[in-house]
């Protein structure tokens, strides 16, 4: 009993040998170094000899994705972690184990909670498999290695019964493909899709080694200029300070903005974080409660893009049930030199003669001369009517001969690229979104908006509308109406489906039965939103008219969204 004690005793004091739990593991593992994540979750996700735990060092996401983690971790293992530690954890992980800015630019509207036509994804096949059920950005959001690739379908067949029948379909064959020899087994939807993830999102690349030995604390106090556009209320400029918060990384904000439309003056307070040394997620609100669903003093939700000099950022401030309005932003940081931050009007015609053209920025000069002032090809600058440190107003003439295309704006050593079309005549209307997605509301479920705007473009050189190389000019004065979309026979949606106001703005009906409507349906329908311009014609002499699809379905009765990741 003796010499079995004095074993348990020597056998206990010696070290546990370290598993080696990655044996799967082909690729070099990005080690975890902060104590709190190593603590709460090494119990599960087992460390090795080189700092790695299992699982998390061999993938890379966004803040989105790893408080997203973390929540499943919870409610399907039982993680226990309070509100404090989570975002700790998610702070450390999105700074040390995320993406660099170059490959979270191109999903930036996942987080900024947009609506678009994804452009990214190659082919029907991966479509099916990956982008069926959720967005494509949400798989390009992440970089994993080629074994977590494959542990991550495996995780969504094991769950989602669609995912295993989503991946078992056998693609369609590429144009022009021949056929595959006969006895050949066929490809599946879930291997091509597989294939070409661990080829496009690899945990390795060229982006991520680049920026680690880069990644510091963000220096973003200061003064930056802000140029935005509010769809339904126009463009607005002005100013966000930005101060140090209570923490590293946390900042105070303060706003002032004006309409250039009306002139309105807008003021926000807001508070911030920053992931990654670039990832903007705050909040901000007006001083005063809202007025409407689109009162642009409504608390809002932050998300921006930081460049990685730290002297320009992009995003959308937005708010709304379902995150349906917002504010597009540009920031360029104001020094001591002069900076442009916004030009208008919004575009100048051919032969127009002394233009009134504003420059917005900051530190502009007070001597400026018409020689200081570049407008491009074509444009003359014939005197400076006036000048502040933010404002310039100069007349200028355009030739009647002049180019069409977006003209760079010059002050001196202040450039702001393409910022001032010019063109001849609007050849088309284009209403966006293009595609719209409004939903039903009442007492119970709130409503989902639309807003909508028509902005004109001139054919380029090509001659050809919807071309790359045509010229957007600007927003044109339209009326607006709602006709119906001819899907089913003798359903009347735009009867049923809600209203269109005459800034473009839907407001959908109440959702649940309707005696007044055949069978006594709910509200929903698709319609389509049209515009007709006020003065521009085409060449037969007829007003311009364009269009959008919407779809006007029921409330959202289940979402989910990490609010958390932002103050």
């Amino acid at each position: 009993m003796v010499a079995v004690a004095h074993a348990n005793v020597r056998d206990a004091a010696a070290p546990a040998p370290v598993a080696d739990t990655n044996a799967g593991e082909t690729e070099e593992g990005i080690p975890v170094t902060d104590a709190l994540t190593r603590e709460k979750c090494g119990t599960c996700h087992a460390p090795d000899a080189k700092g790695n735990l299992s699982r998390i060092s061999w993938v890379r996401t966004t803040p989105e994705g790893w408080a997203q983690a973390i929540k499943r971790m919870v409610r399907l293992n039982g993680l226990q972690v309070t509100p404090d530690e989570s975002r700790a954890i998610v702070r450390y992980l999105a700074d040390f184990h995320g993406l660099a800015p170059e490959e979270a630019r191109p999903v930036m509207y996942l987080p900024e909670h947009r609506i678009v036509d994804e452009a990214a994804i190659p082919n029907d096949t991966v479509r099916q498999a990956c982008a069926a059920c959720h967005s494509f950005a949400q798989p390009l959001s992440w970089r994993r290695s080629k074994t977590e690739w494959k542990l991550l379908q495996d995780m969504h067949v094991a769950m989602y019964s669609q995912a295993e029948a989503q991946y078992r379909r056998v693609p369609d064959p590429a144009p022009g493909a021949p056929p595959p020899a006969p006895g050949t087994p066929p490809v599946m939807n879930g291997q091509v899709a597989l294939d070409y993830m661990q080829k496009t999102a690899p945990l390795h690349t060229l982006e991520w080694g680049s920026w680690r030995p880069r990644i510091r604390a963000p220096y973003l106090a200061g003064t930056w200029l802000v140029s935005t556009h509010l769809p339904g209320r126009g463009d607005y400029v002005g100013e966000l300070t930005i101060r140090p918060g209570k923490a590293a990384g946390e900042f105070v904000t303060a706003t002032a903005l004006r309409s250039l439309a009306t002139g309105q003056a807008l003021t926000r307070q807001g508070t911030g974080l920053v992931y990654g040394g670039y990832a903007w997620r705050g909040r901000s609100a007006g001083p005063t409660a809202p007025a409407a669903v689109d009162d642009p003093a409504t608390p809002t939700r932050d998300t921006m893009w930081f460049s990685p000099d730290q002297k320009s950022a992009e995003g959308r401030w937005f708010w709304g049930e379902y995150h349906e309005f917002g504010f597009d932003v540009k920031l360029t940081r104001a020094g001591t030199a002069p900076a442009i931050a916004a030009v208008a009007p919004a575009a100048l015609r051919a032969g127009t003669t002394k233009a009134r053209v504003h420059i917005y920025g900051a530190n502009l000069p007070a001597d400026l001369a018409p020689a200081d002032v570049s407008l491009g090809d074509g444009v003359s600058v014939r005197a400076v009517e006036s000048v502040a440190p933010g404002d310039a107003v100069v007349l200028a003439d355009v030739a009647a001969d002049a180019v069409s295309g977006r003209r760079d704006v010059g002050v001196r050593g202040a450039t702001l690229p393409q910022s001032l079309p010019v063109y001849r005549t609007i050849d088309y209307l284009k209403v966006v979104p293009d595609t719209g997605l409004a939903r039903l509301g009442g007492e119970k479920h709130p409503k989902g908006y639309g807003q909508f705007e028509a902005f004109g473009y001139e054919n380029g050189p090509d001659g050809k509308p919807n071309t790359a190389d045509d010229v957007k000019i600007g927003p044109v004065d339209v009326d607006w109406r709602i006709d119906e979309f001819m899907a089913v026979q003798n359903d009347d949606d735009k009867a049923f489906v809600g209203t269109l106001g005459p800034g473009a703005l839907f407001t959908p009906a109440a959702d649940g039965p309707n005696p007044a409507r055949r069978f006594g349906r709910n509200n929903y329908g698709d319609v389509w939103v049209v515009a007709t311009a006020k003065t521009e014609k085409d060449r037969f002499g007829q007003p311009l008219t364009a269009r959008a699809y919407l779809v006007v379905a029921v409330p959202a009765y289940q979402r989910w969204d990490q609010p958390e990741v932002a103050q």
